[in-house]
């Protein structure tokens, strides 16, 4: 019925038909596709004869300006990113540094000889600095996985570290020091019996103690003019380190009522970086000269009609003695240049300060002079030139001190003391300025310490 033209037409579509359907994948195996070697520059595809899983698409792939999609920048670090070597374990063996011991037993307890050391102590940096060992700081010394030194750390304070390392070139040290963080404080307390026991009570430690009494040093004499009910305010540093408080840091700022008469001092640290105390209108707390060369009671005051104690006659008693043990320090009541040191006499191992043109100072009957002390030196204030003794005409250990002005005596106790310089014009805005936060943080510590007090009063 058909032309067999037709019948064969009919006959290759259905061979075409069935083979299409043999070849098209089911969807069973709908994931996976054939894959092809494409040449774009012949325009041919041919197959490789592989059968691969598709790779999921890149998410939020953009093609910019016909450029080839950039991999996500996380993903080709992680490609391209080399895998970190890691570090080579170290065993440290700690040490501490007792009397007697010395650099060379430290390295042979260690298991390391003398040669060992001296290569390390001549090393770059300051590695030299390891030759000074003291009682009580700490040593580390780290071996690597072959038994050969690999580092020392001498632990010299919590804060101050010498660190000694092995390079290609040989052993390098560096010293480093870490920074506490300082925290704001207050402490308050009101004098029963001795300004030092009741800083104690206070919360005060005995350096803060004796740095309170060096602020207001100059105005009151703290082992004769303190009295009963006399007050003290003090706003100071703890210091921390990894969170923990191991240690206070300075006074900044203090108030102490002395017989009713208010005096505040506050620390301030000017655009050249010297740091002093100053009263709120800029004036220095401190005095030209220390009121007392020495912290001692008196033994014998000045007094022109003295009795002298060992020739037994009427002799003026030019200055003031302080009984204190042998070897106490003596400071320089001022700034000065050393005129004479050395025997004088019934003054023993003296020393004579000349301050400026007309002022001059005496310390007497010394065991030994300080470091450096001989004539035309020059001292600044608060230095120590010498240490208590009983050399000379004397009947025990003390200080004999004379302050003389023009050539006359004068009582150091009683005579008017010329100022340190103030704050000067150039700084005083600043220092006002800085006046302000400092004064303004001290009364809130008073007050938050006031509202305490009352609430535990109730």
């Amino acid at each position: 019925m058909f032309p067999k033209t037709h019948l064969t037409i009919a006959a290759a579509a259905t061979v075409v038909v069935t083979a299409a359907i043999l070849m098209s994948p089911s969807a069973q195996v709908e994931a996976k596709r054939m894959s092809y070697a494409l040449d774009l520059e012949q325009g041919t595809v041919s197959d490789n004869g592989t059968v691969e899983t598709p790779e999921p698409e890149a998410p939020n792939e953009v093609v910019i300006n016909g450029q080839a999609p950039v991999a996500d920048a996380e993903q080709q670090a992680k490609v391209t990113k080399p895998a970190p070597e890691a570090e080579p374990a170290l065993e440290w063996q700690t040490y501490k540094i007792k009397s007697g011991d010395t650099l060379s037993s430290l390295f042979k307890k260690a298991g390391f000889n003398d040669g060992i050391m001296l290569s390390v102590i001549h090393g770059e940096g300051e590695a030299d600095k390891l030759q000074r060992l003291y009682a009580g700081e700490t040593i580390r010394f780290a071996t690597d996985n072959a038994g050969d030194l690999a580092a020392i750390e001498l632990q010299r304070s919590l804060l101050e570290s010498l660190k000694i390392e092995k390079a290609e070139e040989g052993f390098s040290g560096q010293t480093v020091i870490r920074e506490p963080e300082a925290r704001p404080a207050f402490a308050s307390g009101t004098i029963d019996g001795s300004l030092y026991l009741s800083a104690r009570e206070a919360g005060l430690n005995d350096r803060l103690t004796m740095e309170l009494a060096g602020i207001f040093g100059w105005e009151i004499d703290f082992v004769y003019d303190v009295r009963k009910g006399d007050r003290f305010e003090v706003v100071y540093e703890e210091l921390y380190l990894d969170g923990k408080k191991f240690d206070t840091g300075r006074i900044l700022s203090a108030r102490f009522v002395n017989r009713g008469e208010d005096n505040t001092a506050l620390l301030y640290t000017d655009s050249n970086g010297e740091s002093d105390y100053y009263a709120p209108n800029g004036k220095s707390m401190r005095k030209a000269f220390l009121r007392t060369p020495i912290n001692a009671r008196v033994s014998s005051a000045f007094n022109l009609q003295r009795r002298h104690p060992v020739l037994d006659v009427v002799r003026p008693h030019e200055g003031t003695d302080y009984g204190a043990p042998t070897g106490t320090p003596i400071k320089a009541a001022g700034a000065g240049r050393v005129r004479f040191s050395g025997w004088k006499g019934g003054y023993g191992r003296t020393v004579i300060l000349q301050h400026g043109d007309n002022i001059t100072t005496l310390y007497a009957h010394m065991s030994r002079l300080g470091k450096g002390i001989k004539n035309g030196a020059k001292v600044k204030q608060g230095e120590t030139i010498g240490y208590v003794g009983s050399s000379g005409m004397v009947t025990g250990p003390h200080l004999h001190y004379e302050f003389r002005l023009n050539g006359a005596p004068r009582n150091s106790r009683t005579v008017k003391l010329p100022d340190a310089k103030p704050v000067p014009a150039s700084e005083m805005a600043r220092f006002k300025r800085y006046t302000e936060q400092r004064l303004a943080q001290f009364n809130g510590f008073r007050e938050n310490f006031q509202q305490l007090a009352l609430a535990s009063d109730e």
